[in-house]
């Protein structure tokens, strides 16, 4: 059930009409909606998957409580484990089996080893490393004595399946999220007008901007032996628009969505690509799962706070884990190191670099280019494919434009894609500009009405005039 879909608007008027008309005067029951409502949500792509959402929640609720009452922190620390061991088994199972298997199989080839191995075929369950993290993230901070633990266990049930973040985020901490679950909810237009705002731009990102993007990206990356290095680069970069218009669009569905119902989600994306260094983009991309290595790897290692050596060891491992935590592939792990790398590198530059507020723009153009040439380590099927892309890269010349009249000529859909992305990208740019320092909502209460009003408009025009309505590609970030 897409949020881009019909289904998903029916779906939702229903949930939002029953919440909070038949079960408005009493939260607890409208948990237990909500929770019923997520499990079909859920359910709608396999209804095997509900099981693992289920085996995880109702593990950290009781251990969570079983920590919470144990006295002794060594039985703490081992029931912790427990939980820490169920919730990242099921994950490193479905998602990692196969991947660590093909790996050691390929090491002992090249050892002289024979292994007699078998890779099964398993099925992914959408969105298990979102939840996962989620779930997980209550026992640890129980244990830490951050939070104390629910006896309310729908309500925490529905905290973890939630459905406008089940899939793909933003990652919610108990603290943050949970003590909304155990508090009536009150409907009030501000909640509902920002809402929908955070929706409309939300569609607008995915259906206008990534969607169209996906066409040209998808033609360049699903044959890029055809084309030139120029070709591949501007399809690499287009990419770097692609996955932050779909994820930071699904992450503003979500929290509209949420809004509506009277939660208020964490902001996942901050405008990232006008960063003007690495640290400040992991500051603005993703946000809620940066946090999340943040607090539960890179500190507990030591952070900030050990020999340098360290620090860098700390660093790459936390990135590379990231890296592991988006896709069971070399091509993410090389990814994440890299980001890593990055950090450390922009660390040591600039104890002797210091750019003045009049050359910053020179930190935002290296921070750009190069974060979206990474993005071919992501893109990339193979990390085979990923190395014959990088090696045509050098391969820059004005061959790209007959390669492009050749991809455009007799194509409808890519002249769609031009038309589109010439109409709409300047639209996305200037708003993107424009909440820099603030986010969609808040700029544009600050905005006069016919302001306002004409940019709900424009918004709305550009979803129906050029956004992809019909066989549109999957949330990217749904296989994670």
């Amino acid at each position: 059930m897409l949020f881009n879909s019909i289904t998903y608007f029916f779906f939702f008027v229903i949930v939002f009409s029953l919440y909070w008309s038949v079960l408005r005067k009493n939260f607890r029951w409208q948990n237990l909606f909500l929770f019923i409502a997520s499990y079909c949500f859920y359910g709608w792509w396999d209804v095997r998957f509900l099981i693992l959402v289920f085996i995880s929640s109702s593990v950290d609720f009781f251990l969570g409580r079983a920590i919470f009452n144990q006295p002794e922190k060594k039985k703490k620390l081992y029931l912790l484990r427990l939980a820490m061991f169920i919730n990242l088994g099921m994950l490193g199972f479905f998602k990692y089996y196969n991947f660590f298997v093909d790996s050691f199989a390929s090491l002992s080839v090249h050892l002289g080893i024979q292994p007699n191995l078998r890779v099964l075929h398993i099925i992914l369950p959408i969105g298990i490393s979102f939840y996962t993290f989620q779930s997980l993230s209550y026992s640890i901070d129980i244990y830490r004595g951050k939070i104390r633990p629910t006896n309310q266990f729908f309500s925490f049930m529905t905290f973890v399946s939630f459905f406008p973040q089940l899939v793909a985020g933003p990652i919610q901490r108990a603290s943050d999220l949970l003590p909304q679950f155990l508090k009536a909810r009150i409907f009030n237009r501000e909640n509902l007008t920002s809402g929908f705002r955070l929706i409309l731009y939300g569609l607008f990102k995915k259906m206008v901007i990534a969607d169209r993007l996906a066409y040209f990206v998808d033609h360049i990356y699903n044959s890029p032996e055809k084309f030139n290095g120029t070709v591949l680069v501007a399809a690499t970069f287009m990419f770097g628009f692609q996955i932050y218009c779909d994820f930071s669009g699904y992450s503003d569905i979500a929290i509209g969505s949420a809004r509506l119902l009277g939660f208020d989600l964490t902001q996942n994306f901050r405008t990232p690509y006008l960063t003007r260094n690495f640290r400040d983009f992991w500051r603005r991309w993703h946000i809620s799962l940066s946090t999340w290595f943040r607090d539960y790897v890179y500190i507990p290692l030591g952070g900030n706070r050990v020999p340098q050596s360290r620090w860098i060891f700390i660093i790459l491992l936390t990135f590379t884990l990231s890296g592991l935590w988006h896709g069971a592939s070399m091509t993410f792990i090389i990814w994440g190191f890299l980001h890593g790398f990055y950090l450390i590198s922009e660390h040591f530059v600039s104890k002797f670099v210091t750019l003045s507020k009049k050359f910053s723009w020179i930190g935002w153009v290296i921070t750009f280019i190069v974060v979206n040439l990474t993005w071919v380590f992501f893109r990339a099927h193979t990390l085979e494919q990923c190395l014959e892309i990088i090696s045509r890269f050098k391969n820059q010349n004005l061959d790209f434009i007959p390669n492009l009249l050749q991809i455009f000529a007799g194509n409808d859909k890519f002249r769609e894609f031009a038309i589109s992305i010439l109409a709409s990208f300047p639209i996305f740019v200037i708003i993107e500009i424009l909440i820099s320092q603030t986010d969609f909502n808040l700029m544009m209460i600050k905005r006069r009405t016919l302001l306002r009003w004409s940019t709900y408009l424009i918004l709305v025009a550009m979803i129906l005039i050029f956004g992809v309505l019909n066989a549109a590609p999957q949330f990217i970030y749904f296989q994670f």
